[in-house]
């Protein structure tokens, strides 16, 4: 790095590094935190939920409110930005590590990049994670008891499964 520059800050890890608190004292959990751009304007958005029964409106509202504020008391945003303050919904991604630890024991469905197996697509109950695989139980196969291991690199798309 050059002299005399500052280091870019990372807003949506410095976000989430004040949101920690305010979170825990909503009694919610942070699902996850993005900084970006659309249709020409920032978005800062903050996904909370909890279990049992996901967040409120209430829950989203008070967050939202303690966080603009300590936002606005650290002011390191250069730029102005919409905040949005919700669930993560129920058909939600499954991409970080945090977001399978939380959905253990879930139903999920997925795709894959390439066939394996004869197949592009899985779906079943998450069961385990590593840094390179995840493991779901095949609810829906002839042996229910089948496990399918899916190296994570291969995985085009994972989510919760609604179901409805």
């Amino acid at each position: 790095m050059a002299e005399g520059k500052a280091k870019k800050v990372n807003i949506a890890e410095k976000t989430e590094e004040i949101l920690k608190p305010i979170a825990e004292e909503a009694g919610v959990v942070i699902y996850d935190v993005e900084y970006i751009r659309e249709a020409g304007q920032q978005y800062l958005r903050a996904y909370i939920d909890k279990k049992p029964g996901g967040v409120t409106i209430d829950d989203c509202e008070r967050v939202s409110r303690a966080l603009s504020d300590a936002l606005d008391a650290d002011d390191f945003i250069p730029d102005a930005y919409t905040l949005e303050v919700s669930s993560p919904g129920l058909g939600r991604q499954l991409k970080k590590d945090r977001h399978l630890a939380y959905s253990i024991g879930e139903e999920v469905v997925g795709k894959t990049f390439q066939e394996l197996d004869g197949r592009k697509t899985f779906e079943g109950i998450l069961e385990a994670f590593d840094k390179d695989t995840v493991t779901i139980r095949d609810i829906y196969s002839k042996d229910r008891d089948a496990v399918i291991q899916v190296n994570r690199r291969d995985i085009a798309v994972m989510r919760l499964k609604l179901n409805l």
